[in-house]
Parts: structure tokens; C-alpha cells; sequence
């Protein structure tokens, strides 16, 4: 099995991390009986936040025994991620507020505060990992912590296309892997065949000359060979290398 887990390295968890609980902060803070009645909208925009974060790492722990799962969950917290940027748009809609221009100061402002590098040698180290994103999250404060919901949703808008962005670059990579090392059943299938090769090639037998594979003892069935002994290669047919040898 390919290695599964150690997802605290990855920045799009950091970002998600950041999101979700800056959307818990927004929706305690700004959502009441007047504006949201039913509780619906802080419902699905918390479970949208927690739903980014957590396919993040459920996807990187089924890594190992499923490509396909891990490339879906990984979509599944983009497509997540996707449906809350859509809330806060709709937020400043109903304000009957802009969004922050591509060229407004706010904007450029937020965009040059991107994460430092993750400094974690080893995705199992929760401490650290905490350390970490709390003085990520820090950067981010004067916008997330504001008193004025605005300023937070068009913050968080930024920060969701962010993170976007990044999860569909790690898809492409996720997906490049796998045409480049299959899955888990192809993995699977080729350590049978090399393990089935190690046992039937012949004990101090050399390599295959052409492919470098064990070679096991075969025995000519026809021509004028017929009845001889020689070394053939065990990835036969794919590989016809020989050896002759004596009897």
C-alpha cells in the first residue's frame, strides 16, 4: 500500500481548518431568529465548513487502499468548500453589499498574507501541527475577528477561493499519480506477480539480461533444442530473455 494520512502537512487542511472555525465564529455571531428563524442557514454553513475539512482527511487517510476514494473526497471538499463560498456571497447579496473588487485595498491587502511553509517533518505530530495553524490563524484576525459581518464574509470569500484553487491542484496531482502508479489493485496485482516470479526462479540463477527480473529453469519443448535445459525469464511473455545452459 501506498503511505495514507499525514494530512496536518497539507496547507489546504490549514486553510480549511482556518475557514471553519472563522464560519462557527460568523454564524454564533451574526445569525438570530431574525435572519435566520429555523436555524437552518447556521446548519448548512457550518456543516459545509466541517464537510471541507473533514473529506480533506478522510481522503488522505484512505489513500492507501483507494485512489478513486481519496481523488472523490477530495473533490467532496472542494465541491464543500464551493456551496459556503455561495453563502457568503448570498450574505453580502442580502446586505445589498459589493463584493471587495480584485483591485480594491482590502483585497490586495488579504491576498499578500498567504501561509508560511508547514515546518512539519511528520503529519502525526498534533501538537505541533495545533502550534502551527494557530499562528496561521493569527495572520488572518483583524479580518476574521472584525465586528463588521461584511468585512468577515468578504474575508472568508478570499480565503474559499484559496483554498479552492489549491484543492483542485492537489486533485490534478492525485489524479496524475494514478496514471502514472495505478491503484491499489493494480499495486496489489504486481507485487503478487513479483512475489510469484521471486518463487519459481531458480535458486543462484542470474538476472534476466533483458529486463533484469529472477529467471527460472525451463526445458525446450521443440526443435532442435528439444529436451535442453535452459534459464528463461519468469515476466515470459512480456519478457523473452534466455540464458542457455548446460545439462
Amino acid at each position: 500500500m501506498k503511505k495514507s494520512g499525514g494530512y496536518r502537512k497539507l496547507n489546504t487542511l490549514t486553510y480549511a481548518s482556518i475557514i471553519q472555525l472563522a464560519t462557527w465564529r460568523f454564524c454564533s455571531q451574526f445569525l438570530n431568529r431574525r435572519n435566520d428563524p429555523c436555524g437552518r442557514q447556521f446548519d448548512q454553513m457550518t456543516q459545509a465548513a466541517r464537510s471541507g475539512r473533514a473529506n480533506i482527511v478522510e481522503g488522505s487517510e484512505r489513500a492507501g487502499t483507494s485512489n478513486t476514494t481519496e481523488m472523490q473526497l477530495t473533490d467532496v471538499a472542494r465541491a464543500s468548500l464551493g456551496e459556503l463560498q455561495g453563502d457568503y456571497e448570498f450574505w453580502l447579496s442580502n446586505q445589498k453589499k459589493l463584493p471587495w473588487s480584485t483591485n480594491s485595498p482590502e483585497f490586495l491587502e488579504l491576498k499578500r498574507v498567504l501561509l508560511d511553509a508547514n515546518p512539519l517533518q511528520s503529519g502525526d505530530d498534533l501538537h505541533k501541527a495545533t502550534e502551527y495553524l494557530f499562528s496561521q490563524q493569527e495572520k488572518f484576525k483583524r479580518w476574521l475577528e472584525s465586528d463588521d459581518a461584511d468585512v468577515i464574509a468578504n474575508a472568508m470569500i478570499v480565503l474559499l477561493q484559496r483554498t479552492i484553487g489549491m484543492l483542485k491542484k492537489q486533485l490534478a496531482a492525485q489524479e496524475e499519480e494514478f496514471l502514472q502508479k495505478g491503484g491499489f489493485r493494480e499495486r496489489m496485482n504486481s507485487a503478487r506477480l513479483d512475489e510469484r516470479d521471486r518463487q519459481n526462479a531458480a535458486p543462484n540463477a542470474p538476472s534476466c539480461p533483458d529486463c533484469g527480473k529472477p529467471m527460472r529453469r525451463c526445458t525446450a519443448k521443440s526443435g532442435q533444442n528439444a529436451g535442453k535445459p535452459f534459464l528463461g525469464c519468469t515476466g515470459f511473455p512480456d519478457c523473452r530473455g534466455i540464458v542457455n545452459i548446460g545439462k
